[in-house]
């Protein structure tokens, strides 16, 4: 455990992983995206830039909150939100579906495991003693 100052109001807390924020301001940022996702269902066509205003919440506040897939954007692209691998315009995360099945069918291939090598048997050795090839 580590002692650190919060990032957003510099008071000292138990650092335990995450944002560096102590539980105040964690508190307070949490109830900010519930405001912003309570926006987005009453207003479906509103732009991050919109939110920003209407709200009092940093544009890249709510980019993190959409890459980290909390929020979703009723439109794909219009706030320059695409994905970081071929720069396809997405509604939320960090990868469009394409790239994301791309992703998913490299890894697995990569898990696989490796087939045995098939040990051949000659037909006329019978009950005797064998040797692999």
């Amino acid at each position: 455990m580590e002692v650190t100052n919060c990032r957003d109001c510099g008071r000292l807390f138990n650092y335990m992983g995450g944002a560096r924020l102590c539980p105040a301001c964690q508190k307070k940022l949490e109830e900010k995206f519930q405001e912003v996702k309570a926006y987005l269902e009453e207003n479906k066509n509103a732009t991050v830039e919109q939110v920003s205003e209407e709200l009092d919440v940093s544009v890249k506040q709510i980019r993190q909150w959409i890459r980290e897939e909390r929020l979703s954007l009723s439109t794909a692209g219009a706030d320059g939100i695409v994905c970081e691998q071929c720069g396809t315009p997405i509604c939320t995360g960090r990868f469009c579906e394409k790239c994301k099945a791309e992703m998913a069918n490299t890894f697995a291939g990569a898990i696989a495991k490796p087939k045995e090598p098939e040990i051949k048997k000659r037909e006329r050795d019978g009950n005797r003693m064998r040797f692999l090839q």
